[in-house]
């Protein structure tokens, strides 16, 4: 069963999307928050798999209260999903840096929205390879940290080529078929990988390939 914390300060909106998880079998809506306040507190009790995080908030906003959840070693396995009004919404780029797996419009169809709460918890990618690259090379070009140095020394060649896979915006499965190897060992390689270079998700490696040189925007690996 699929643990879900919904924070958002319209009571409408925290409904409409618990009525929609508890009717799905695999997925449960555990807990509730109006502010970005209650949202730390309510993670800390209920240790959710994902939170449904609205960006803008009363009292603390998403942003930092997803910095807070992210930077928590007792929070390590508590996944974050922004909830934003506009696809093109500044913050989304601001939000990935805080840690979050990744984003969603609010108005996002239902079956997209149970999607992304599957396959952040599967630590699979979100959206479509076009979209991903997109958004992480817009990412890294608005960035305003330095290019990663050295990054990718402690990595294998194959550990590199599954990075750079990743950064094109390719799921587990998709990596498996490009490397003619398992699904598991494709999802492996992804997680020794985020291992060794401190990344939380397969949204914070997909940036450091571009950071890194390893992927260039444009490109495809």
């Amino acid at each position: 069963m699929i643990r879900v914390l919904l924070a958002d300060d319209q009571h409408l909106v925290r409904a409409g999307f618990r009525a929609l998880l508890d009717a799905q079998p695999d997925i449960e809506a555990v807990a509730e928050a109006a502010d970005g306040e209650e949202a730390l507190r309510r993670v800390r009790e209920v240790r959710p798999d994902v939170v449904l995080m609205d960006i803008r908030m009363p009292v603390l906003d998403g942003l930092a209260a997803t910095r807070r959840i992210t930077r928590d070693p007792g929070l390590a396995d508590v996944k974050v999903v922004m909830l934003t009004t506009f696809e093109l919404d500044e913050y989304v780029f601001e939000a990935i840096r805080a840690g979050a797996s990744w984003f969603l419009v609010k108005d996002t169809e239902p079956d997209e929205l149970l999607r992304a709460v599957r396959a952040v918890v599967a630590g699979d990618a979100l959206l479509s390879p076009g979209v991903t690259r997109w958004l992480i090379a817009e990412f890294a070009a608005r960035s305003k940290e330095p290019a990663v140095a050295g990054a990718l020394a402690a990595l294998t060649e194959r550990e590199r080529e599954v990075m750079a896979l990743v950064g094109i915006g390719l799921s587990n499965e998709e990596i498996a078929r490009r490397l003619v190897v398992s699904p598991l060992t494709a999802k492996t390689h992804v997680s020794r990988t985020m291992v060794k270079l401190g990344a939380r998700d397969r949204a914070q490696l997909g940036v450091l390939a571009y950071e890194s040189g390893l992927v260039r925007p444009g490109r495809l690996g």
